[in-house]
């Protein structure tokens, strides 16, 4: 009898070693910018076998912070379990901005009527990175492509990308789903149409004669029958992260913030300086404008979020806001150097790195608006409306405003 006990014990632990050294599948989560994207061009069937115990484990949690959106849990939910858990640093990464991004993204989604629980998609789309920007265009933490980004209101020129800002991002993102989930009744739905389009989740129902995501997946876009799957998984790490040893890092500085609304054009180097912090901090809390300006009007006053102020610094701040002793220099476009810049959208100079913008210019035979506003990364409606032009034609001789801070000069 002692005998067949340890013959069992044996095979017992051959099955466990055999279990345990299955291969993984290779990581389907790849893009540009390093978010969780699912950008497989297969579908991952491939699953390691779990025992009932484990898995009932995971349905068990899956099911106790369900709310408006299901959140199903099956082999391909597991699957991306197993993905995001092995990724601790950057689980980790995201779990310290979240601190940051979630009530802003709370605050907006109780407004519109969002299930909170949406707010862990920008985590796929984005890795909660403002800068992100995909390799077919697409920007912001919740990487809007410029079309449909215009429908929802985001505004996009030479000073500003509104697809970066977290709070205007996230009011077009809401609205989105809103009217996605309105069309289709099924919040698994409306997630899905985020990734591949209102029209492909209408094919797919047409298909399956269904509505619902786990009946139509099969004739869903291969990316996006991962998509949904991944979305549950990271809903499950992002409230279960410890339990896998999985930590948040500390976020660069205090999460306590003001906001101001400015009439006039303001430099976020000159209030950097005021306030006494790092530039490239304040430009992530205003990652919006592309040039580090805000370029805020008496008509269109614009947002600037600023790291909570101590009060020995409240005039040095009133002088960047209002430009007193430091006035703000129009320069070229900022890029972060860690965005993936999308090439086709920047306009192409013909002048030397470095070339100042003139306060004025006078337009030469065969130049066009196109032309020198390409020449010195301004935007044509820009110089349009500094000089009072009502057609975009550029006249041999006219002499240009390039600066609209530029003093008239007489003679």
């Amino acid at each position: 009898m002692k005998r067949l006990l340890i013959v069992a014990a044996c095979l017992l632990s051959l099955q466990i070693v055999k279990a345990r050294s299955l291969p993984l599948i290779d990581s389907p989560l790849r893009s540009n910018h390093g978010s969780f994207q699912v950008n497989t061009p297969r579908d991952t069937n491939f699953v390691i076998p779990l025992n009932s115990y484990s898995a009932s484990i995971f349905k068990l949690r899956l099911d106790s912070i369900r709310n408006e959106v299901p959140l199903d849990y099956n082999d391909y939910v597991q699957n991306y379990i197993d993905i995001y858990t092995r990724h601790k640093e950057e689980m980790s990464h995201v779990l310290g901005l979240a601190k940051y991004y979630f009530p802003i993204y709370e605050k907006i989604f109780h407004e519109t009527g969002i299930p909170d629980e949406i707010k862990y998609l920008s985590v796929i789309e984005s890795k909660l990175d403002p800068n992100a920007v995909s390799r077919v265009g697409a920007t912001g933490p919740w990487q809007f492509m410029a079309t449909t980004a215009k429908m929802y209101g985001l505004n996009m020129d030479s000073y500003v990308d509104d697809r970066r800002d977290p709070i205007r991002a996230s009011y077009a993102a809401a609205a989105y789903l809103k009217d996605a989930y309105q069309e289709f009744g099924d919040w698994l739905l409306a997630i899905a149409s985020y990734n591949c389009g209102k029209s492909n989740v209408e094919h797919a129902i047409e298909k399956a004669g269904a509505m619902d995501f786990w009946s139509i997946r099969q004739y869903l876009p291969a990316e996006t029958r991962n998509y949904v799957p991944a979305y549950i998984a990271m809903s499950y790490v992002m409230n279960y992260a410890a339990k896998h040893n999985i930590t948040a890092d500390n976020w660069s500085f205090s999460a306590h913030t003001d906001t101001v609304f400015v009439d006039k054009f303001v430099s976020l180097s000159n209030v950097a300086k005021a306030l006494n912090v790092d530039i490239n901090d304040l430009s992530l809390l205003n990652p919006a404008y592309k040039r580090q300006i805000v370029n805020g009007t008496t008509a269109a006053p614009r947002r600037m979020i600023l790291p909570h102020a101590d009060q020995r610094n409240f005039t040095a701040l009133y002088n960047a806001l209002n430009n007193i002793d430091a006035p703000v220099v129009v320069q070229p476009q900022v890029i972060p150097a860690t965005t993936a810049v999308n090439l086709v959208n920047i306009p192409v100079s013909t002048k030397p790195v470095g070339t100042k913008t003139p306060d004025y210019y006078i337009v030469k035979p065969g130049e066009t608006l196109e032309n020198i506003a390409a020449d010195y990364g301004l935007d044509v409606r820009e110089i349009k409306a500094w000089n009072h032009l009502q057609t975009g034609k550029a006249v041999a001789g006219t002499r240009l405003k390039l600066n609209p801070f530029a003093k008239v000069s007489r003679g």
